[in-house]
């Protein structure tokens, strides 16, 4: 795994080889084993190594084809690579090096954008055409890499993290509020946006090529959910099974120690199981534990470990929290809330303690409707068709709103639901994920940045996709959603920042687009069956697992956020968050936020997401905002 930077020069000298030196060693934690630049009158690139293929000199990046006429810096992994380098061997192409950059650079060189129809893996990179004087990018399939960019006067920087922007000050530091108001709804910026106006992210599944005519872009993948022949349960498990299986090997291939992050879940679970039937060695794996229980699944972690005899390690978050918040939250250089990002933390360094590349269960839940939401979205959606629609849009708004404001709690989730179902099923999905509720928003946002957002609302990016999806019924369209937004955006960006902060490369199995493209193709009651989540997926490993590991409650891997507010965050938000003198102070109502405060610690209302998101924003806005050395 690596880190990537660069510009054309196409108009201006967007910068030189100091800047590119610079960008660099803002994202030297992805890739603290070797670096190379490469700069022309027209062009810049930067590349950090982190070895993991092929460890001599050999793979250093930036790497030149064969013929002189390309320059790749390349972000990833291409799992397929050994089979398309037989392909071209075959057909007459000599290699000098064993990595999977020259692959790409040998198959641009053939097919050009084509290649990517090739590519099975996560990737990220650039790849400059000194003859046609172009520069090339592209993003993998489900946006396992990041690559964000900016236009200056018909030029591109572009780099693996924002913060290599910022460090080579090619962006103005200028809050994008519609982002602002999205971040607060999701607990990320969704793609294509950032938290700046003129800096994008390039989706999963696009590319783009930019040239001293200007740039294009375009989508190379989409997911389908239309369904394939007909397969019955028995033979759709089988054919999974063997996806996996195969998904699985390919992840195993590294020329450095490898292992995998255990939660005790079924997808992580699922996972190890499928490593120890493919190794002749202990597989190497890593839990993360928390001391209140009903947070706490190192025992199912460990009830595996056992099982398959693997070397196990495991580590409890306890009081590290307030002393490592401020570090962990550095590494997100725009605003990212996701809660779990804590324990992926501690998992990432656990691991990198021990092995370089680590698998994970990562997309099971998404691909085979795995969350708890899904299964009450579906019942809500079954209510919301049987419902008069009288009584949806006429008589249940008029009991929300004094429900809403209810003391009590049991009245307020009444409130919620009839909310749900008063509205159309894309919006209903919308509002089971939103983590701050238009009351609340309402009651937070300043007069100023209220008047100034217009009448933009964050459930477009949920509504557009749901939209956008080809899927025959409701369950399909919110799994596209979320494989769409809520897996690049949040579970991925979670996994790559904190993973990378320890220089550890994860792999996810079950984000294999093939996998993920069969198991889109199958009926929707494959997945969520009765209420049952993951049917199928738990039935493809119920020969490996036992059944408390399958069918046990999912606890998620999420710390206990309305207790840390109330016992060791409680000081750090005072001081930081209501304390404030900018960030949160300039768009928000301190008034609001003290009254939000009050209601959490009298254990009234919990506002716990709210509160996490107030207080990473923040710490953002201290670190990159706030901060003369920032980034």
């Amino acid at each position: 795994m690596c880190g990537i930077s660069g510009f054309t020069r196409f108009h201006s000298t967007v910068g030189d080889e100091s800047t590119l030196l610079a960008m660099g060693e803002a994202i030297r934690h992805r890739g603290p084993d070797a670096h190379g630049s490469y700069l022309t009158d027209s062009v810049g690139l930067h590349h950090r190594r982190l070895s993991i293929i092929d460890l001599s000199d050999a793979g250093t990046q930036p790497m030149h084809s064969a013929c002189g006429r390309y320059t790749l810096v390349f972000n990833g992994e291409i799992y397929n690579f050994l089979e398309l380098r037989e392909e071209l061997q075959n057909d007459g192409y000599t290699f000098a090096t064993k990595t999977d950059t020259e692959v790409i650079l040998a198959l641009y060189s053939r097919h050009g954008r084509q290649c990517l129809d090739s590519l099975n893996g996560m990737f990220a990179f650039a790849l400059w055409d000194n003859q046609a004087k172009s520069l090339f990018l592209a993003r993998d399939r489900v946006g396992k890499k990041p690559l964000y960019y900016t236009m200056i006067d018909g030029d591109i920087a572009f780099a693996s993290e924002l913060k290599a922007l910022l460090k080579a000050q090619l962006v103005e530091r200028k809050i994008r509020l519609d982002a602002l108001h999205d971040f607060f709804a999701y607990q990320y910026v969704p793609d294509p946006k950032t938290i700046f106006e003129d800096v994008f992210k390039l989706e999963p599944g696009h590319w783009m090529a930019v040239n001293q005519s200007g740039a294009e872009s375009g989508q190379y993948w989409d997911v389908s959910f239309q369904q394939g022949e007909n397969t019955d349960e028995n033979s759709a498990a089988a054919a999974l099974r063997e996806h996996i299986n195969a998904a699985t090997r390919r992840r195993m291939i590294a020329d450095v120690p490898l292992g995998a992050f255990l939660s005790g879940g079924v997808d992580s679970s699922g996972i190890v199981a499928t490593m120890a039937k493919n190794s002749d060695r202990p597989v190497t794996t890593c839990a993360i534990g928390f001391n209140e229980k009903r947070f706490n699944e190192t025992e199912f972690a460990e009830a595996v470990a056992r099982q398959y005899q693997t070397d196990h390690h495991e580590f409890v978050v306890h009081e590290q929290v307030n002393d490592h918040l401020k570090t962990i939250a550095a590494y997100f250089d725009e605003p990212f809330a996701d809660p779990s990002l804590v324990p992926t933390y501690f998992v990432s360094k656990l691991a990198r303690q021990q092995v370089t590349v680590a698998l994970a269960g990562d997309g099971g839940d998404e691909v085979f409707a795995g969350y708890e939401k899904y299964a009450m979205d579906a019942l809500e959606n079954r209510w919301r068709e049987r419902t008069p629609n009288i009584l949806r849009t006429w008589f249940f708004p008029k009991l929300i709103v004094p429900l809403s404001h209810s003391s009590l709690r049991p009245l307020r989730r009444i409130a919620t639901l009839l909310k749900a179902l008063s509205v159309d099923p894309a919006m209903a999905f919308y509002l089971s994920n939103a983590q701050i509720t238009d009351s609340q928003w309402g009651r937070l946002a300043s007069a100023s940045t209220q008047q100034q957002l217009g009448g933009y609302h964050p459930s477009q990016q949920t509504v557009d996709r749901y939209q956008q999806s080809d899927g025959a019924d409701h369950l399909a369209r919110i799994l596209y959603t979320d494989i769409k937004t809520y897996l690049p955006g949040d579970i991925l960006v979670k996994v790559d920042r904190m993973s990378m902060a320890h220089s550890l490369e994860v792999r996810a199995p079950l984000l294999d687009y093939q996998l993920v493209e069969f198991a889109c193709s199958l009926p929707s009651t494959l997945k969520l069956r009765n209420g049952e989540k993951k049917h199928l997926l738990k039935k493809c490993f119920k020969s490996d697992l036992p059944d408390d590991i399958l069918y046990r409650k999912k606890m998620g891997f999420s710390p206990p956020l309305a207790q840390w507010f109330r016992n060791e965050l409680r000081s750090l938000t005072e001081t930081t968050v209501l304390g404030a003198q900018a960030g949160v102070a300039e768009y928000f109502s301190l008034p609001g936020i003290k009254q939000l405060w009050s209601e959490h610690q009298a254990e009234t209302h919990d506002h716990g997401a709210v509160l996490w998101s107030l207080l990473m924003f923040q710490l953002w806005w201290l670190e990159y905002m706030d901060n003369d050395q920032a980034a």
